[in-house]
């Protein structure tokens, strides 16, 4: 075992001298991959080629069968409670609003949306999930009703969103965490306590990413994890700020990257105990 960690010490020494290496060759480290793209550039790459992506994104077949599905339910309904109760509808509108998560809740959601916003004591103000009371405010589901959803501009609207959630989703293959970097920055300016960021979950693990705030402080109680965005964060007031944003996304990018990169690089001892039975 000594011996092969030894060896294991030179060759892996070797991948950072800039030689080539055996390791190289079996972990592929210093090789190239999706995973290695430069955060920062694969996020201004993305928003520079956003508006041709989506536009492409939104005449794939898949994405054309499910706006047809969305279409169908909003024509066919004929009352709130059947509309949120069809499947094809709630999957569109859900992952539009980035709450793909929720689908198949039929029961909460139905709850949920229909409640009275105005009410404190009311299903959607009482959620933790602060998502639910955002969706339930953008499209007014208890005043106008079916009336909204047959507008055509409103079935435009969630199309384009559906085809940018799904090419946002895309994005996370080249490089891990770019989706919820995109969605953030589209979402930032609305951002007005940290509450609010607690009960999104895309908010949430961008902040807590950026401020290196790790993920058991979700085990801590609401008043410990309030602290501890709080005292990292400063003022809330700082999201509406586009320069300040853009810093704040590209931080949690290279922290994303970096926690990657740690998780998925193995440590001197696992690979000296592969390297004994490789060399033996």
């Amino acid at each position: 075992m000594s011996n092969a960690l030894s060896y294991l010490t030179t060759l892996y020494a070797d991948s950072f001298g800039g030689g080539s290496s055996l390791l190289d060759t079996i972990y592929g480290i210093g090789t190239s991959s999706a995973g290695s793209t430069d955060p920062v550039q694969a996020l201004q790459q993305a928003e520079q080629n956003q508006t041709q992506d989506v536009t492409m994104t939104a005449t794939q077949p898949a994405v054309k069968t499910a706006i047809a599905a969305l279409t169908q339910a909003v024509n066919s309904a004929t009352s709130m409670t059947q509309l949120l109760s069809n499947p094809a509808f709630m999957n569109v509108l859900l992952t539009a609003n980035g709450m793909s998560d929720q689908i198949g809740y039929t029961a909460l959601a139905t709850q949920a949306l229909t409640s009275n916003t105005a009410d404190p004591n009311s299903l959607v103000n009482q959620l933790t999930d602060t998502r639910w009371k955002t969706l339930a405010g953008n499209y007014n589901f208890t005043s106008t009703g079916l009336a909204s959803f047959q507008n055509p501009a409103t079935i435009a609207s969630i199309a384009n969103a559906y085809a940018t959630d799904t090419w946002e989703t895309n994005q996370d293959s080249v490089t891990p965490g770019l989706s919820n970097a995109l969605a953030f920055k589209a979402q930032a300016s609305t951002i007005t306590s940290v509450d609010q960021i607690l009960g999104n979950p895309t908010m949430r693990t961008v902040v807590t990413t950026a401020l290196g705030i790790p993920e058991q402080i979700a085990f801590q109680d609401l008043g410990a994890q309030e602290q501890a965005i709080s005292t990292r964060l400063g003022s809330i007031s700082q999201f509406q700020s586009p320069s300040f944003v853009e810093s704040f996304v590209q931080k949690y990018l290279i922290a994303n990257a970096g926690s990657a990169s740690a998780s998925s690089t193995p440590d001197l001892t696992t690979l000296a105990i592969q390297a004994d039975g490789i060399l033996a």
